[in-house]
């Protein structure tokens, strides 16, 4: 039962939830049963028919309006006196600054990626606002943590890597596994056929090796007077799965020590001309262009079925020609979307066809939507559980109950029954170039890389920036803003094409960068350091930042595992991309863990867990039990390697 003094907090708290999908359904109920009277819901998104399945609070007539706006009015039906502001809006819109976070008493997140993630936490940390994280990712491996300024660390005191890159050249000229495929049909070819048709891509300048060929001098992705989308077609076909291939055959040292591949030409695959439909137009669109269907139009119904070279080729084919019949004034702006079949056939026909060109296993269209999409599926049942997490420590954050804040993990504990493991929460990291403001090193070459390569794979990619400011001393680098004059514009537009050796203020080993985003009151300061080559397959940016590690165990603390190596040397867990939130991978190991900050942790309840899941983009589970004595909870952010350790008791 709840105090008098509980109730009051609830009633009077102002609450600003960020997300309003699986977790959000969940947490915006959850809140409203338990007594809170004012919340306010950002949320981006518009419902998906693929939302419906756990999203409790969304209907098929809902599809294509605002989560926010939709959560808000069902929750009203049955609690009509509650105060609930939807914004249907990024969380990274101008609007949502500082001064708008400090309105809040708590800010709860139920955000899918981490751009996002990270822009809320700099925005509470500059407010001075409370944060509850979460995560869930199917059955098992969700977790709700809490961050206080000062008091505990923020989301970004542990690294949390980049999501997984390929080379180049692995996608573009030889692809082993079937995610290179994946890769190359979404960001290349969907891209190059579908989205900005000048963007710089590779698959067009193959053509340009033929100098003596007339055909081929021309650019392919072009399509010709009077030609039909068949004949449109089987031309890009023949291009990308072909010709290109041969092209690529003629570097007799690339394939040395790597099998083959084998061009495909659509004659040879489709001997007999004209793809047969069934002839029956709605079954191709049954609510609207992101449901039209290649395989409906071709009878192909299980999405769980791998079709074979043919059935790959009509499906290619055969959406290219509805792309270019029924959705024509999309092409030119789309971008990949998960729900979007046709765009989803598309990709996994094209990457089947790829796969087989190189001995590569061909996938399902199910299986290549988990890929291309990063889906791991979410279950309502363990959403709710963390939603009821979220609001007992938004509960203990509201009376500054300190001593009892929490970080709990759900895991699955056969022989002990339990399910709930809740940590004390780790103090800052004092490494932390968020929170503790320690400078940060980047390796370049000055000579080579561009303001440009700094700005989009270093300030933005990975350190989260929206509105960056670049100074170096006193001089202005870059600035991005609407309030700009033209000619300041011009100048940091022309700054971008510089190296960095040779920007109006030189850039150069030594040189002392400052970095800040005005929307998020956030400042960094970067030591360059010159450096003459990179590793193109290790380090395919071309830079290496270096300084945002986890914090050193004590030496005092730093317990031996039973193979004589140290805890801080744990093996890292594999890469877990999640569609809904955070996931989480538990180790097993002999004894103690010390956690990233140095310090033991304990959990509240004694038990002892023995064994673990964790979750792949397919949803498959894998088990691995240990001794009876401790296990290591490695974290996974929903688009990153993992990122830090704790220790369960």
């Amino acid at each position: 039962m709840a105090s008098e003094q509980q109730l009051q907090a609830i009633k009077s708290a102002k609450v600003l939830m960020v997300g309003a999908g699986g977790i959000g359904c969940e947490l915006l109920k959850t809140l409203v049963l338990s007594g809170f009277q004012d919340i306010h819901i950002i949320d981006m998104d518009t419902i998906e028919v693929s939302n419906l399945n756990r999203q409790f609070l969304f209907r098929k007539s809902h599809v294509g309006q605002s989560k926010a706006k939709v959560a808000r009015d069902a929750v009203l039906r049955f609690r009509p006196h509650i105060n609930i502001t939807p914004y249907h809006a990024n969380v990274k819109d101008p609007e949502f600054n500082v001064d708008f976070f400090k309105e809040f008493n708590v800010v709860l997140n139920g955000l899918d990626n981490l751009d996002a993630r990270r822009h809320v936490n700099r925005l509470c940390l500059a407010a001075d606002v409370p944060l509850v994280e979460s995560g869930t990712t199917g059955f098992l491996g969700q977790q709700v943590t809490v961050h206080v300024k000062g008091k505990t660390e923020c989301y970004e005191c542990q690294p949390k890597p980049t999501p997984k890159s390929y080379p180049v050249c692995t996608i573009t000229s030889t692809p082993s596994k079937f995610v290179h495929c994946i890769v190359w049909a979404k960001d290349l070819l969907f891209a190059k056929l579908f989205g900005d048709k000048n963007q710089d891509n590779d698959l067009n300048v193959r053509s340009n090796d033929a100098a003596s060929s007339s055909e081929h001098a021309e650019d392919v992705f072009e399509r010709r007077e009077g030609e039909d989308p068949e004949q449109y077609g089987r031309r890009i076909y023949d291009h990308v799965f072909g010709y290109n291939i041969e092209v690529a055959l003629g570097n007799e040292e690339t394939w040395k020590n790597r099998n083959k591949p084998k061009p495909i030409y659509s004659k040879d695959v489709l001997p007999n001309g004209l793809i047969q439909t069934n002839g029956n137009s709605k079954d191709c669109a049954i609510d609207g262009p992101s449901s039209m269907s290649a395989m409906a139009s071709l009878s192909l119904k299980n999405p769980q079925d791998i079709w074979n070279l043919v059935e790959n080729t009509k499906i290619f084919l055969e959406a290219l020609k509805l792309f270019l019949g029924k959705r024509e004034k999309d092409i030119g702006n789309l971008i990949f979307d998960k729900d979007d079949q046709l765009a989803v056939e598309f990709v996994t026909a094209a990457a089947n066809i790829r796969a087989a060109s190189f001995g590569i296993p061909l996938h399902s269209l199910f299986e290549a939507k988990g890929i291309a999409g990063n889906i791991v599926h979410a279950v309502a049942t363990t959403n709710a559980i963390i939603a009821g997490l979220i609001v007992i420590e938004a509960i203990k954050v509201l009376q500054s109950d300190t001593n009892n804040y929490r970080m709990t993990y759900c895991l699955e504990h056969p022989s002990r029954k339990m399910l709930l493991m809740p940590v004390e929460p780790f103090e800052p990291n004092k490494s932390c170039y968020v929170c503790s403001e320690t400078p940060l090193s980047l390796e370049v070459n000055t000579n080579c890389s561009k303001l440009r390569d700094f700005v989009e794979k270093i300030v933005k990619n990975k350190l989260g920036m929206n509105l960056p400011l670049i100074m170096h001393g006193s001089a202005l680098l870059y600035e991005v803003g609407d309030d700009l004059e033209e000619d300041m514009v011009a100048n940091y537009a022309a700054n971008l094409e510089k190296v960095l050796a040779e920007l109006p203020s030189p850039v150069t080993s030594g040189t002392m960068i400052t970095v800040e985003d005005l929307q998020q009151e956030f400042t960094c300061s970067i030591n360059i350091k010159h450096r003459e080559e990179f590793d193109e397959e290790k380090e395919p940016d071309g830079m290496v930042l270096l300084g945002w590690t986890q914090a050193p165990p004590r030496e005092k603390d730093n317990v031996a595992v039973g193979n004589g190596a140290s805890t801080s040397s744990a093996s890292q867990a594999a890469v877990v991309e999640a569609e809904e939130d955070d996931d989480i991978e538990i180790i097993p190991t002999g004894v103690g863990i010390v956690s990233a900050a140095g310090t033991k942790r304990k959990l509240s309840d004694t038990s002892k867990p023995t064994s673990s899941v964790a979750d792949g983009y397919n949803g498959d589970k894998k088990r691995e039990v240990g001794n009876d004595e401790d296990v290591v909870v490695m974290l996974s952010d929903g688009n990153s390697d993992i990122s830090k350790k704790k220790r369960l008791q």
